[in-house]
């Protein structure tokens, strides 16, 4: 009998399959051993603690001039304006906790005490959550967060007229490795914050980020034995070391100290009905290329993957930049066969992948020989076998940070998000309808920080550009001048990269509520009657009023019919004078403003920004794109030097089914950290010839004069969405 082809490969099989355990059997002996040496390294190190809430009250007298300031005659007799944060992390965040390491020339650690202050003496907030990411939070740090929070609130006096109001969170922070099962990241917000009113434990997307990944690397390649490392190869070794919470047990019959996970929304939404407690899921970063696939999309994630008791607002402005434009933008397209191609560049938007193209030709010597051109072919191809977030997907050979222009960005934006997804914008959320009747997002729109050094509110003044921005860390000294392995990792993973430059100082959330009280603003946030801003305190009224006389604010859903009118009010912020106010370093002490303020806290004048115009935005869900989104609908010159703008408008003839409306408030142009990110060079075109990336000297140090640029900061209303009945076109 003939031998069979199949006799002929079973010793190539043998040969694979005992190469094959081999190689496991070497990369577990490899993990063994990293962790026991991570496990040694630990030795000694102190486990992270929440820190000491300062006890020293806030004078009445500025509290009665927040007070003051919180009202407006635009608007007599309306609800007060309290501005917040919604979006902060402490050293129990694990890129928060590398951050602040040696290895990036940080300030050393900040704990949720250090929040607590900031938000009291250095931003002066009325309300702020801490959002630690769920997927290193161990079960200690997530008890001594709770207890932190409660003295917070106890610091901050009388709960019905409290200096601040702190709320309890985490962050739930999920990333897929492909559009379709990428669902991004959300932050939860609690409403109580007793023990036996919140949650046991945090719950997560999953065991690890990929910052806790970084650090541990770093950790590694960092030879200095300083007892910051001590203490975070410690808690490197606790989180990989702690157990996951069983599947199919009860939030409530979980053992205590496991760490809980739910992979998808739908599941968090579960876990959170099974509390039973208050919550707010809040969106975030949808539009960053930093966090999100190039094709990344809302498409799937209504329907089950959307609560909308619970998923009621969606945060527009962050540090990391605006995610509020929808543009025609694309960084691949797919061909009939399913494989990614590269498209050309427009007016508007140049795809990565065509420009490492052009970087490949322009060192061609024949730039149209056949031989430049398989070159420029391969290096577009090449770009798809990258994976493309953040400045992994723009890596060519010899190719600086520069080199690579505005490509990926969304060009004459507002701070914009780097690398931007456009599918995943507020905008095209609010245009969006799911395959069920009325199956939309019907979101309220804030802004906060998500700043990474426990201090909320970063954006009342515009300076601090390594401590109040996310972005721009040197390479430790250290290693620019060492050679070896070491020095060369670093060298690798912390160099500045073109997202470095597009981080900014934060934004901030207001809520219209009755009075200071943790109900009153939790309530607000859950009605929609809030707004975001990009930092600055800017007021805003958005109103549709009604046949009656009634004002149905911001937030609201009702049925009518045309014609609709409305009304928007709007007064810009009060112009920041230096320095602190007397009481901020009576309290913290002259070292402790230092290190916390940088010397600088929110201290208005009694001028205010002249507001530049009213911009009205109208979005018809379910309509075909770009139809759907008008912006800007309707806009509306604002001339005065800072008293206000008032604006009244009609629209006679609404569309009919559902239509929203929101306004944007546009403040007189002025100076911001990373208000031009890449400082192109324009040609007559307008395309980029030449960027100069923003990288800061170091935390202490001033603001590049190349880090500067003039922008109109703005604010953000919630949108008021209408059931048109009849008379529509």
């Amino acid at each position: 009998m003939p031998d069979s082809p199949s006799r002929w490969l079973r010793p190539v099989f043998r040969f694979a399959a005992g190469s094959l355990v081999a190689l496991l059997a070497g990369l577990v002996l490899v993990v063994a051993g990293a962790l026991l040496m991570l496990r040694w390294q630990a030795r000694g190190g102190l486990p992270a603690d929440a820190g000491r809430v300062t006890r020293a009250e806030v004078p009445a007298t500025a509290l009665a001039q927040r007070a003051r300031a919180s009202r407006s005659p635009l608007a007599p007799g309306a609800k007060q304006i309290l501005f917040g944060d919604l979006h902060v992390h402490t050293q129990f965040s694990s890129d928060a906790r590398v951050f602040g390491l040696p290895l990036f020339e940080g300030e050393g650690a900040h704990p949720p005490a250090d929040a607590c202050d900031f938000a009291r003496f250095c931003s002066a907030l009325d309300f702020w959550s801490i959002n630690d990411h769920a997927e290193q939070m161990l079960p200690e740090q997530w008890r001594e967060t709770r207890a932190s929070i409660r003295a917070c609130n106890e610091a901050a006096g009388d709960p019905a007229d409290p200096e601040t109001v702190a709320f309890l969170g985490w962050e739930w922070s999920q990333t897929g490795l492909s559009a379709s099962t990428h669902y991004g990241h959300r932050n939860v917000v609690l409403r109580d914050t007793d023990d036996e009113a919140t949650p046991t434990r945090p719950i997560a997307a999953g065991r690890w980020n990929a910052w806790a990944w970084i650090g541990a690397l770093h950790a590694q390649a960092d030879p200095r034995p300083e007892a910051d490392y001590r203490s975070y190869r410690r808690y490197l070794w606790e989180g990989l070391t702690a157990d996951r919470c069983p599947d199919g047990v009860p939030v409530r019959e979980l053992p205590a100290d496991c760490l809980e996970v739910a992979e998808t929304p739908d599941r968090l939404f579960e876990k959170l009905d099974a509390w039973g407690m208050p919550s707010l899921v809040i969106p975030h970063g949808l539009s960053w290329g930093t966090t999100n696939p190039p094709g990344a999309t809302l498409d799937h994630q209504l329907g089950a993957m959307h609560d909308p008791s619970r998923q009621r607002l969606l945060e527009v402005y962050s540090g990391h930049g605006s995610s509020e434009l929808w543009r025609d933008l694309r960084h691949f397209e797919m061909d009939a066969a399913g494989e990614p191609t590269c498209p050309a560049p427009g007016a508007d938007f140049t795809p990565c992948c065509w420009r490492a193209g052009q970087i490949v030709r322009e060192r061609c010597d024949e730039p149209r020989s056949d031989r430049c051109e398989r070159e420029v072919e391969a290096a577009r191809a090449a770009a798809f076998g990258r994976f493309l977030y953040g400045d992994i997907g723009t890596t060519l050979e010899g190719a600086s940070p520069e080199d690579w222009l505005d490509c990926g960005q969304l060009r004459g934006a507002f701070l914009p998000a780097f690398g931007y997804r456009p599918q995943q914008s507020a905008q095209y959320a609010l245009a969006l309808t799911g395959e069920d009747e009325g199956d939309r997002f019907r979101f309220g729109l804030i802004g906060s920080s998500d700043n990474h050094r426990a201090r909320p509110g970063t954006g009342y003044k515009e300076f601090g550009l390594g401590a109040m921005t996310d972005g721009n860390r040197p390479v430790p000294g250290w290693a620019r001048d060492e050679s070896g392995w070491r020095a060369r990792l670093i060298r690798t993973l912390s160099a500045p990269g073109r997202n470095d430059a597009f981080y900014y100082t934060g934004g901030l959330v207001a809520v219209h509520a009755p009075d200071r009280s943790r109900e009153s603003i939790f309530a607000a946030l859950e009605r929609r009657e809030v707004y975001g801003t990009s930092g600055p305190r800017i007021q805003l009224w958005f109103d549709l009023l009604g046949a009656s006389g009634a004002r149905h604010p911001m937030g609201s859903e009702l049925r009518g019919a045309g014609p609709l009118r409305f009304e928007v009010r709007a007064a810009g912020a009060h112009v920041e004078r230096p320095g602190c106010p007397s009481h901020v370093e009576t309290r913290l002490g002259p070292e402790r403003l230092a290190s916390l303020c940088l010397g600088e806290c929110h201290f208005p004048g009694d001028t205010r920004h002249p507001i530049d115009r009213i911009e009205i935005v109208r979005i018809r869900p379910g309509r075909a794109l770009p139809e759907a989104i008008q912006d800007p609908w309707r806009s509306f010159p604002c001339r005065g030097e800072g008293e206000g703008c008032r604006v009244a408008f009609e629209d006679p003839d609404p569309p009919a089914g559902e239509v929203l409306y929101y306004a944007r408030a546009l403040q007189a142009p002025t100076e911001a950290v990373g208000g031009d990110p890449l400082s192109c060079e324009r040609d007559e075109a307008g395309r980029c010839v030449r960027a100069e990336l923003c990288v800061s000297a170091g935390y202490d140090q001033p603001v590049p004069e190349a880090c500067r640029a003039p922008v109109q900061e703005r604010a953000w209303s919630s949108p008021i969405f209408v059931s048109v009945d009849a008379g529509g076109s």
